[in-house]
Formats: C-alpha cells, sequence, structure tokens
C-alpha cells in the first residue's frame, strides 16, 4: 500500500523542493516587518545576567512584551542555557515552550534559532568543561578536538540549540592582550589546523560553528580590548586571516565580525572584509552575525556612524546579516531606514535569504518541525568526562626538569594560589566563571578536582595557599616558607583567575600592561625558592608569563594552561610520571623584559640585534615541549632537491623510542625563506603532525608539502609562490632544528587564491 503525499498549497512548505526555490517562495510572502525579524536577535534574560558583553547593560534593550515581539517572528533567540544556572532538562523543556509560543504567535510558524556559547564545550549549567583552546594548541592533535566538538555539539542538537558560537580563530600576536586564553595559539597554521577540526566535529553534529572574530581583533595597539587595530594588509593576509580561510573550507557556516577597526575601518561597517573578501573572494554563502552590540557600537564606540538607522545601514551593507545579541538597530531604526530610503530593500532581502536558507537546511521550516526535545540529556557523562582527561593529559606542557620529575615516594608541599580551586582550570568563557560567579549560592555544577586533591590521592601533603591571585600578606608568605621546610619537593601552582571586564587578570577586556605572575605570585615563589628546597613551578594561567628571573633556579616547570575539569588529576598524573607528557607550547613563554608583544613569526629586523638593548627571544620558543622519555631522531630527508612551484616535495622523518615507555614526539616542518618580494618570518610553521611510539618501536613520518605552503602575499597584494632557493626545517619547536633541507623552487611563479593547498599530507604508517 503506498500513500500519495500531496504538495503543500504554499511551495516554501514543501521539502521536496529545492532550498532555494522554498526560500525564495518565502521571501516574496512577508511584510517587511516580518522580513526585518527574521535579522534579529532576542536576549530575553539580560536584564538579569551579569556582565557577560562589553557594554552590556548600555546598550541592551530588554523586552518587554514577548506577545508584541514575537508577532512577526523572531530570527535568533540568545543564550537560553547560558544566561543563568538552569538544569538541562528543565532549560530544554523552557526552550520548547518558547518555540511553540514563537510559532503559534507569528504569521509563518518560523521557529527561531538558538545560539549558545561553546568555547570549552556547552556553556551551560551541569555541561563538562574542556581544556581550553591553548590546550587544544598544545596537543597538536586536530582528530582530538575534532572528537570533542562532536561530542558536546550532539548534546547541544538534543537541547534545541542550533548553533555554537565558536571557535575563537584570532591568531595572538600580544600576549599582554586578555583574550589570549581564548585563542589556539601564536601560529596561523597551528590555529587553522586546530580550528577547522573543531569545525568539522560541531558541524559533524547539526550545529552550525560560528568563526570569530573576523578578523584582525587580536592585532590591537598594545594589547587592549577592543582598541584599534594598525595593522597591514599582509599581516592580516599572511597571519590573521589563514585560520579563517581553513575553517570555512572544514565548513563552517557562520561567521562573526570582529569588534575592531583595521586601520580605522570597524569590520562590522567594512564591505570589503565582509563581501568582497568573505563572499566573493572565498565564496562564503552562510549567515554573518554580529558580534554583541556591535552594530550599536558603530554609532556609540566608532563615531562612523550618525545614530542607529545609520548604523543599521552600514552594518546591512557591509554584509552583516542578523544583529545579535538582542534587538536594537536591526529593529524600528532599520525600518525607518527603508521608509528614508537610506536602506536599499535588496539588502534586506540578501541578509533574508541567507538567514531563511539556513533556517531551511536545518530543517526549521518543515511542516513536521518539532521543539521537543529529548528527555534524561547527561551533559557531563562518563564519555565526556574521560575526553576531558585525555584532552587534559596530551596538552600539558614540561617546560623545564632537572630530573626531579617524575615525583616518586617525596614528602610534597603543595603551595600557592591555584592549588586548591577548582576554578583555576577554567577560562572565563566557561559557564562556571561565565555566569556562575554571578549566582554564588548555587553549585558549581560539574566536579573538578583541584590539583591539591589530585596530588593528596598519591603522595604525601602538606599544603598553604601563600597568598591569593592577587594581593595578599606577609603572614601568609611567611607559613608557605615554613610548609615548604616541612617536605622534599615544593610544588607551587601558580596562575590566573579568569574572567570578565577587570574582574580577573585573565579573559576579555583582562588585559595587562606587563607579564610578570599577577599579584605577589613572584613574591611568594621567591620565597620558597629561597628556602633552598627543590621548586616544581605548575602553571594554570590564559597566557606565558615572564619567569626569566628564577627559571636557573626551578627544578621544574609545567604549563597546563586551563586545563578543564579533569586537568587536576592530568597534572597529577604528569607529575608522578603515570603520564609522559606530550603537550607542546601553542605560545612562546617571554624571556627577561616581560612587556614584549612580539611572537615567534618575525622577520630578521625582529629579532635579536647589536642595535637595540630589547632582546625579544623567548625563554621557551613556540612548539617546546620535553618528555620523560624523548624520542630518538634517526633520520631527516628529502627525496627532492628541486620543488616545482605547481609541485610536491616528500619529507621523511625516521623516530625511534629508545625507552621503556611509549612516548610521544611533534614532527614540526618550518619554512625559511632567504630571498622575497617582502620581509617574510625567519622561520614558519607549515606543517605538524604528532606521532605516538611505543617502547622500541621505529616509525617513518613522511610529509608531502604542496607548493602553495610557501605562497606570501607579494608586492602587489596578491599570494604567490616564487621559484628559487627554499630551506625547510624540520625540528622540535621554532627554535630547535635537527635538519635543514635545501631546495631549489623551479618553474614560473604562481599567484593561488583561497583554493590554495593549505595543510600538508602525512603519512604515518
Amino acid at each position: 500500500m503506498t500513500t500519495e503525499t500531496t504538495a503543500p498549497d504554499e511551495p516554501w512548505r514543501d521539502p521536496r523542493l529545492s532550498t532555494a526555490r522554498r526560500v525564495r517562495d518565502l521571501v516574496a510572502r512577508m511584510t517587511q516587518q516580518e522580513k526585518i525579524a527574521q535579522l534579529q536577535g532576542v536576549w530575553t534574560g539580560i536584564d538579569a545576567a551579569g556582565e557577560m558583553a562589553p557594554h552590556q547593560h548600555e546598550f541592551a534593550v530588554t523586552p518587554h512584551d514577548f506577545d508584541e515581539l514575537t508577532r512577526h517572528g523572531i530570527g535568533q533567540l540568545t543564550r537560553v542555557f547560558g544566561t543563568r544556572p538552569v538544569a538541562p532538562e528543565v532549560g530544554a523543556h523552557s526552550l520548547a515552550r518558547t518555540q511553540r509560543k514563537i510559532v503559534e504567535a507569528s504569521r509563518f510558524g518560523i521557529p527561531a534559532m538558538v545560539h549558545e556559547e561553546c568555547l570549552t564545550g556547552l556553556a551551560a549549567w551541569q555541561a563538562t568543561v574542556y581544556p581550553s583552546p591553548l590546550c587544544w594548541g598544545a596537543t597538536f592533535e586536530p582528530d582530538l578536538i575534532r572528537r570533542m566538538a562532536a561530542k558536546f555539539g550532539e548534546s547541544m542538537r538534543r537541547l534545541g540549540v542550533h548553533q555554537g558560537l565558536a571557535p575563537v580563530l584570532d591568531v595572538a600576536r600580544d600576549l599582554r592582550w586578555g583574550r589570549v586564553e581564548e585563542t589556539i595559539g601564536e601560529d596561523p597554521h597551528l590555529v587553522g589546523l586546530i580550528g577547522s577540526a573543531y569545525v568539522a566535529g560541531l558541524e559533524s553534529a547539526g550545529v552550525v560553528a560560528t568563526l570569530k572574530h573576523f578578523a584582525g581583533y587580536s592585532a590591537s595597539r598594545a594589547g587592549r580590548n577592543l582598541a584599534p587595530v594598525p595593522i597591514g594588509p599582509r599581516e592580516l593576509a599572511d597571519v590573521l586571516l589563514p585560520p579563517f580561510e581553513m575553517a570555512l573550507r572544514a565548513g563552517a557556516r557562520s561567521v562573526m565580525n570582529s569588534y575592531a577597526d583595521n586601520d580605522g575601518v570597524p569590520v562590522a561597517a567594512d564591505q570589503t572584509m565582509l563581501t568582497e573578501r568573505l563572499r566573493d573572494e572565498y565564496g562564503f554563502t552562510g549567515t554573518v552575525v554580529a558580534d554583541y552590540f556591535s552594530v550599536a557600537f558603530l554609532h556609540k564606540l566608532h563615531g562612523v556612524a550618525a545614530d542607529r538607522e545609520d548604523a543599521a545601514a552600514q552594518a546591512l551593507t557591509a554584509g552583516i546579516d542578523v544583529e545579535l545579541p538582542t534587538v536594537d538597530c536591526y529593529g524600528e531604526p532599520l525600518l525607518a531606514g527603508l521608509g528614508s530610503g537610506r536602506v536599499d530593500q535588496a539588502l534586506v532581502d540578501r541578509a533574508l535569504t541567507r538567514v531563511l536558507t539556513q533556517k531551511c537546511d536545518l530543517g526549521l521550516l518543515d511542516p513536521g518541525h518539532s521543539p521537543v526535545p529529548e528527555a534524561g540529556v547527561d551533559l557531563d557523562d562518563p564519555e565526556s568526562r574521560a575526553l576531558a582527561r585525555e584532552i587534559a593529559e596530551r596538552s600539558i606542557v614540561l617546560l623545564h626538569n632537572d630530573g626531579v620529575l617524575p615525583l616518586t615516594g617525596k614528602r610534597l608541599a603543595v603551595i600557592g594560589p591555584r592549588a586548591d580551586e577548582p576554578g583555576a582550570m577554567m577560562g572565563c568563557y566557561s559557564f562556571p566563571l561565565h555566569v556562575g560567579v554571578h549566582h554564588p549560592d548555587v553549585p558549581m555544577g560539574v566536579e573538578v578536582p583541584t590539583v591539591l586533591d589530585a596530588l593528596r590521592a598519591e603522595h604525601d601533603v602538606v599544603f598553604a595557599r601563600g597568598c591569593p591571585v592577587l594581593g595578599g600578606t606577609d603572614d601568609e608568605i611567611a607559613e608557605a616558607v615554613a610548609t615548604a621546610r616541612l617536605s622534599e619537593v615544593c610544588v607551587v601552582v601558580l596562575g590566573d583567575q579568569a574572567g570578565l571586564f577587570g574582574k580577573g587578570t585573565s579573559g576579555e577586556g583582562c588585559d595587562i600592561p606587563d607579564l610578570k605572575l599577577p599579584g605577589r605570585q613572584e613574591e611568594l615563589l621567591e620565597a620558597v625558592l629561597g628556602t633552598g628546597m627543590p621548586v616544581v613551578l605548575v602553571l594554570l594561567s590564559g597566557r606565558p608569563y615572564d619567569i626569566s628571573r628564577q627559571i636557573d633556579r626551578l627544578a621544574a616547570v609545567v604549563c597546563g594552561f586551563y586545563p578543564g575539569e579533569e586537568g587536576g588529576p592530568a597534572l597529577a598524573g604528569v607529575l608522578s610520571g603515570r603520564i609522559n607528557p606530550s603537550g607542546r607550547l601553542p605560545v612562546g613563554f617571554p624571556g627577561a623584559g616581560s612587556s614584549q608583544p612580539s611572537t615567534y613569526l618575525a622577520a630578521t629586523l625582529g629579532t635579536r640585534s647589536e642595535v637595540s638593548t630589547v632582546d625579544p627571544t623567548p625563554l621557551f620558543p613556540f612548539g617546546h615541549g620535553l618528555s620523560y622519555a624523548p624520542a630518538t631522531w634517526v633520520a631527516v630527508g628529502c627525496e627532492e632537491r628541486e620543488w616545482p612551484t605547481d609541485g610536491t616535495c616528500r619529507v621523511h622523518v625516521v623516530l625511534r623510542n629508545d625507552m621503556e615507555i611509549a612516548t610521544s614526539e611533534v614532527v614540526q616542518i618550518y619554512l625559511h625563506d632567504p630571498v622575497a618580494e617582502v620581509a617574510r618570518p625567519v622561520r614558519q610553521l607549515i606543517g605538524a603532525v604528532k606521532v605516538d611510539l611505543a617502547p622500541g618501536q621505529t616509525r617513518t613520518v613522511t610529509a608531502e608539502l604542496h607548493a602553495d605552503l610557501t605562497a606570501y602575499t607579494g608586492r602587489t597584494y596578491q599570494r604567490q609562490v616564487d621559484p628559487g632557493d627554499v630551506e625547510l626545517h624540520v625540528g622540535t619547536s621554532s627554535a630547535n632544528v635537527h635538519s635543514r633541507l635545501r631546495l631549489t623552487m623551479t618553474g614560473s611563479p604562481r599567484v593561488v587564491g583561497f583554493d590554495r593547498a593549505l595543510v600538508p599530507e602525512f603519512d604515518t604508517p
């Protein structure tokens, strides 16, 4: 028996038709107010939320009449789970009721898109807090990050969330910037490699990934948040944009603009950036959503728009499709602009088509769509915690070790403000520190063992805090010194308190003037070192700090950044030797003179010289990391001596593990271009892969490198591949090179574009 399906009277409701046909039909049926409603976000809990976005309470418009607001529909719902603590199942059913109201109140019954933050997992109460992006970069393992994003992406879809506002693809340029903790690192290839894996994972779960902040945000003058960006077109093209290009090719369906102005032009009003480059050059067809309040900022902060109507017109013209987080400029001001002729109707229809296309692809226009959530969603199940632990373990970086590690049978003094604090494991966009801090009477929602908890489970331990992250007394430091004298080894746990807008030492709006350890922590460290006891420094921080004054007296240094809810046991495992550390630095540690913003991506004039008293050489370089069982580099070679400008070369690295425990090595391949049209970085990463080796095992790594990986932006501002001599530097960090392979690139110069090869192909049998 067969049943005939009757086509709906309105083509836009018919799932059998193409998306383009359905959207075109729907757009033609909508009134101006209905169209504009789809370009708006609504944050219904903003009046009760703590400060979670810049100038939030100044610019927010609280919807006082939800029924009136939904009469024409709604484009987006903002942070239903991420505004206040709400149990997942309760929040899901509340969201379903809200969606039913929206569907029933409006003429076409189109559900809203629902977006949430998800930088370290879904930012919701009782959800797993995964390691921070710097930890992702430190793993050098894109597949691990893909698995993470896919895992929590599945939970997001089950709750009714359609879009995640991550990943952050800003390349760290100045370590004083508070949002360094949200970045993946200082190298565009690594950021793109890991960021595109995150995108692939989230999108595989059916959740729209949102690339941010497009582009230039991290290169602000003096490392200040939301400050002018003085970069040139080459830094933009060769350092800041490649991660976005890689992630777009991984399938990202949304992009968020940068708050900043680049050379005086705010990105929210930059048609060259958001349309000509993103759409015309890159071929992006998804939605561009405004970073929170950035459309209003064109009028209130940047001073490039006369009023909110002008701001709406400029943003829409530039290419911003949806105003987030709540209706302001894309409401009555945009309607007024249409009436006055300041806004072209075609621009509204262009943005609307993109929004409805995405909703159609998500099934929100289908007649059978139901907002009813699945029951029994566990956001912190054992599988999620195990994955969080695995990422933490694979990301911890052993920076220095004089042989005191691993710890075996020693009485430990555990000292420091980060040792017995669950929040020390988390960044500013984790739910407990982003939202939970505004609800001190509500439990954290997830179990987070501290470093002290984890070490006590394995060792004989005495403890003293010594001082808080900021402030403290002489008596507290004296107590820590006395405690240190009771031990055989001191583990000093220092670092940051993540927070927002001055509520922490790291995080959005928590920029710093130099890279000294916050508060009295360096003083505490010096006091403990003065006891003469061996000191192991553990850093839980959102950025690297200057420890150059202590490094010669420290027995060991371990960096965990913000390793998430399972970071305590992971760190204890590394300290005890149960885990052989395999993380590598995604950002270098500064040397003496802790206010220098430089990264390893410097041309010759940016390195140490005799004509400047400032030495930018890092204490620990990008890519650095030690092991308890370092791999033996047996051989490095290249099959070719000539490398066609339109072809490939193959590099072989033979590694052997001569130790009795398993080990890992990160093979890093850097390009050195001795002669080019413009000054190039002395060394720039073009390929990296982590290789695991069992005891006694030998493995051969083969990298096939396309000539496109040598491309750079030349004097005509085209990205080009040049013939001539180049070197491939193969090693274990940006400063530790095992082999220099000299090749000659042959053939004609080539201009390459968005479709160029972006990553090498690795074979690691």
